[in-house]
């Protein structure tokens, strides 16, 4: 048989970067896509360093064509595609609703909602050709567990929107033997806080009393990107595959508090 192999967007950074390093050691060829060249290339020379096999892929996944030619690559690359991990994505602008702009809207919509579709749509192909494969969607507490972000209209929706598709999907997808499922997280250490503009944080936030701490089971701290990493291996792997349709909260508690 021949390499496995995962598509692995916002790889760059975080828990995509979390995610190709895992998958890599898993035995997976990476396909490790992103908007900023120089950290695909890192997260390739890493994996290449500790004896995997990696491709860099530049595209930015709010573009049909780019992301068909970056799926397109990965497949002439390695011959298949197997597991897709769908985790590329950005705050946003976070203000008030009256204060929100159409342009910001569509903004944070273009890259989190219509990016996941179109990363899904471009691979759902390879996947049926392989025989099936397992597609795992990166939402996050936020739309799914809890609506307390000051602001966050725009995100919200659009992680309630990634699960809405991953339990569509998953009746429509089963026949080919393609599994589905999404990934929730709550306070991760990433860099995705680079992608969010806050405004007008006083007219928006609800005031909330909680134990000390967010995140009960860490006493408070965030969550490392490895801790996510680990629930997309596992459903990428064969260890869940009576799985699919399925938001799993990777939040420590976080999300029960509010």
């Amino acid at each position: 048989m021949s390499l496995a192999v995962a598509l692995v967007t916002g790889a760059g950074s975080g828990i995509g970067k979390a995610a190709a390093l895992k998958l890599a050691s898993d035995g997976f060829a990476i396909g490790a896509l992103g908007r900023t060249a120089d950290e695909i290339a890192s997260t390739v020379a890493e994996i290449d360093a500790a004896g995997g096999k990696g491709v860099s892929l530049l595209a930015d996944i709010a573009d049909e064509r780019q992301m068909a030619d970056a799926v397109g690559q990965l497949v002439k690359r390695f011959g298949r595609l197997d597991v897709v991990v769908a985790n590329a994505g950005i705050n946003g602008v976070w203000a008030p609703i009256d204060d929100l702009t159409v342009a910001e809207w569509n903004a944070t919509i273009s890259v989190n909602l219509t990016g996941t579709f179109l990363t899904i749509r471009a691979s759902v192909p390879e996947l049926k050709r392989s025989g099936g494969g397992s597609i795992v969607v990166v939402s996050s507490i936020n739309g799914t567990r809890t609506f307390t972000t000051p602001g966050a209209t725009a995100y919200t929706a659009t992680k309630a929107g990634q699960v809405a598709m991953v339990q569509q999907l998953a009746l429509e997808l089963a026949r080919h033997h393609i599994r589905i499922n999404a990934v929730c997280p709550g306070e991760i250490e990433t860099s995705i806080d680079a992608n969010t503009r806050l405004r007008k944080e006083d007219e928006t936030a609800i005031p909330v009393v909680w134990p000390a701490g967010q995140v009960p089971i860490t006493g408070g701290r965030p969550g490392r990107s490895e801790d996510v990493a680990d629930v997309i291996a596992f459903l990428a792997s064969d260890q869940s595959r009576h799985v699919t349709g399925s938001p799993i909260w990777v939040d420590g508690g976080q999300g029960l508090l509010r």
